[in-house]
């Protein structure tokens, strides 16, 4: 008898995934309400832990919802806690992004400062700052005791439970009384190896982001006999309320991970992207928050240009968050999408967005998902977005399952496929699945089955923004780190300070991964023209522009500038703008329109200097273990710049920060660095941006007035000299960072 013929698989580990384990169970979860319900279950069946890895975490999370209930029954706080303190032998671990203060706005800061929420001694919380800059922890992953694993896109926190009906009102779907639109999302729930995996990836993110390495729960004994713990590890923690869509299939697991610190990383996400792509035959399905990423974009564009290719279905959000990522993210969405229209001669690309009707103006169905269907051979789902971010910045894992021939594989992927669609066309599964099978595509079968209140609508998009500004633009979806010099290797014990070398180990581990410094920062440098074009887009291109005309703006700038308090209160603004990280240029932008240039800069100057000392009085006032909270895992790096060359080093760090410039102030004061140093640093430090800045401010203001009187020249000169005068710089702190004696000997009033 011969032997059955096992279909070739698409998952090459090493390449486009890291592991392919076994799963016992898998099931997939539509929406944030089946997924929390699940969590919760499984989460109340830990012994020994809880990993919990996320982009964002609130405590303040709402869970079990019901309709007609007035409240929720639980918040995820009060929750964790609650099993910590029922089970002395779990343990907790929560990893979220060490986020820039900027998004504070939308997060907890209780967990950040000590305040509020108070995590028991065994729910440990931290904060995962090894991104490369501009980066983000991504990973939506939630790990009990390595036998259940769900992984996908949706974070334990706020603003992202919904029901798979996504009425346009309903009473829990509200933050503190606010209610927000929509949110629709996926998750993966796996079992057995593929889950232990998972556990693995956590704990090695743990490790790398705190320096602590946890055990596997088979291998925590202390207090249950071997055999005893054996029999605990068996026990299942699947939720029983979760239908088993899947028994006993592989599971591919592919990361994004940006090679930073010495590591070289790690594109998988992308390569199984292109790869999946490129294997499809007669459908692709596509559901995801954005899509901007070139690769995958060229993969799609490739199978276009088949006669007999397969179609592509796109399922995106309506709208962006605000004018920031309309300007951004979706102008760059709406360049990729009109490439592949222009590429789809066959007519296989469809491009929708999800409707209901009764939603408030200005709002739409938060399509959040980041998954992919081919034909009814492959099912993916994970966190990275279709973006270049996702493709190699930040750090992603995203779940594939291959039916490598199984009928019941091939089965739970069209029903996925039809469920997703049903919820989205308000139609049952049933009716949905019929009329696939009647019209043989997806596209038609979407065209029959339209409705006025409860749709599919087609996505039309067209640009309108230049190629030079989309060129800008860019910028903001990056798909590996921008390089900033990291002048914190000035100061490596290999250049200077021997004695401190010889007796911190870290110190010197830390300082070779940091790498050479290898320039200027053009990256600060691109920001600062990168906002500068985000305003005058949102000046020329958003309903703003009526009440934003140039001449109305000058006018009430240099009027409001006139009352005598407004200079003082200029100079005020730019202490709170640095603790919230508020765009300083914007503030010197008003400065230098209403005062001119040369008055402009004056008042830049001296409330930047301001903001700096009051975060250094703050500093040698709060308490040290407030500091280190508030640093992090930063603090290590900045007091080992601040504790080798004072003014030297606080010039390097207002160059190419290393810390936000509250964070830096403040960690100077604790540490007593002297007053004069601290604020001839700063001045130092921020001279070249603050000049740019003003220089900037003036062409805009001139641009304003009249678009003729704008002078290329001048912003061309002005680059150039602070191309140079940082190249400069850089070269005097090299040489006198060199040749300077170390010191050794440091006091303990200079310590925290």
């Amino acid at each position: 008898m011969l032997a059955p013929v096992v279909p070739s698989t698409l998952l090459q580990p090493g390449r486009n995934c890291w592991r392919v384990e076994n799963a016992e169970r898998a099931s997939f979860l539509v929406d944030g309400d089946n997924y929390f319900r699940a969590f919760v279950e499984s989460a109340r069946k830990a012994k020994r832990s809880i990993l919990i890895s996320g982009w964002d975490f609130h405590s303040r999370t709402r869970l079990l919802c019901k309709d007609g209930a007035q409240d929720c029954e639980l918040e995820l706080g009060d929750f964790l806690n609650e099993l910590a303190r029922r089970n002395r032998h779990l343990h907790i671990h929560i990893l979220i992004w060490d986020y820039p203060v900027i998004f504070g706005l939308d997060r907890e800061w209780a967990p950040f400062y000590g305040l509020g929420w108070q995590p028991h001694r065994r729910v440990h919380f931290r904060y995962d700052n090894t991104h490369p800059t501009g980066g983000s922890h991504h990973q939506k992953i939630v790990v009990i005791d390595d036998t259940i694993a769900f992984n996908g896109g949706i974070d334990l926190t706020c603003r992202r439970w919904d029901t798979n009906d996504h009425s346009p009102s309903n009473e829990h779907r509200q933050v503190k009384g606010t209610a927000y639109p929509p949110f629709h999302d996926l998750m993966m729930a796996v079992e057995g190896a593929a889950a232990r995996s998972l556990g693995d990836l956590v704990r090695e993110r743990w490790r790398k982001a705190t320096g602590e390495t946890l055990r596997p729960p088979a291998e925590q004994r202390r207090v249950f006999r071997r055999r005893a713990a054996a029999e605990e590890m068996k026990t299942s923690r699947w939720p029983q309320s979760l239908p088993v869509h899947l028994k006993d299939v592989e599971v591919g697991i592919s990361r994004t991970a940006p090679a930073v610190n010495g590591d070289d990383g790690v594109r998988e996400v992308e390569a199984l992207y292109v790869d999946m792509i490129a294997a499809a035959k007669h459908c692709i399905y596509i559901e995801n928050q954005y899509f901007t990423a070139d690769k995958v974009g060229d993969a799609l564009l490739a199978r276009l240009d088949e006669p007999d290719g397969p179609e592509v279905i796109v399922v995106l959000r309506q709208l962006s968050h605000g004018w920031l990522e309309e300007l951004t993210m979706q102008t760059l969405r709406t360049r990729l999408l009109q490439k592949l229209r222009d590429a789809d001669k066959h007519q296989h690309f469809r491009v929708y967005y999800p409707f209901i009707n009764g939603l408030k103006e200005g709002t739409c169905i938060d399509v959040h998902s980041k998954m992919i269907l081919i034909d009814d051979d492959l099912v993916r789902i994970g966190s990275a977005n279709l973006a270049n971010r996702s493709m190699g910045l930040d750090t992603e894992c995203d779940l594939t399952i291959e039916a490598r021939g199984r009928k019941d594989i091939q089965d739970q992927i069209r029903g996925l496929r039809s469920l997703l669609l049903a919820e989205h066309l308000g139609f049952e599964v049933e009716q949905v699945s019929e009329a696939i099978a009647e019209a043989g595509n997806l596209r038609e079968a979407i065209d029959r089955l339209q409705r006025e209140d409860r749709t599919l609508k087609p996505l039309n998009e067209s640009p309108q923004v230049s190629d030079t500004l989309l060129n800008v633009i860019s910028v903001a979806d990056p798909e590996k780190p921008v390089g900033l010099a990291d002048l914190a290797q000035i100061f490596s014990p290999r250049s200077t300070d021997v004695g401190i070398a010889d007796a911190s180990p870290v110190v010197n581990e830390r300082s070779e991964a940091l790498g050479t410094p290898t320039g200027p920062s053009w990256g600060k440098l691109a920001g600062i023209a990168l906002g500068v074009f985000a305003l005058t887009a949102l000046w020329k291109f958003t309903p703003l522009s009526s009440y934003l005309e140039g001449n109305h703006i000058m006018s009430w700038a240099r009027e409001v500038g006139q009352t005598w308090w407004v200079p003082i209160l200029t100079v005020l603004a730019f202490t709170p703008a640095s603790y919230v990280m508020f765009p300083r240029p914007l503030i010197t932008l008003f400065a230098v329109i209403a005062y001119g240039p040369v008055w402009g800069f004056i008042i830049a100057m001296t409330g930047i200097q301001l903001a700096a000392w009051t975060s250094y009085v703050a500093g040698k006032r709060l308490d040290p273990a407030t500091v280190r909270r508030m640093a992090g895992a930063k603090l290590d790096k900045i007091l080992q710049v601040l504790r080798r060359r004072g003014l030297l080093a606080m010039t390097a760090l207002r160059l190419v920060p290393l810390a936000p410039f509250a964070v830096e102030g403040v960690v100077a004061g604790a540490m007593r660095m002297r007053l004069w140093e601290f604020l001839l640093g700063t001045a130092i430090g921020i001279l070249p941006g603050t000049l740019t800045s003003t220089v900037f401010s003036d062409q805009l203001s001139a641009w304003l007035d009249d678009p003729r009187r704008i002078n290329y020249w001048a912003i061309a000169l002005v680059l150039v000299l602070l191309g140079g005068a940082m190249w400069l710089v850089r070269r005097w702190l090299i040489s006198a960072a060199a040749t300077s004696s170390p010191r050794h000997g440091v006091s303990d009033a200079r310590t925290i």
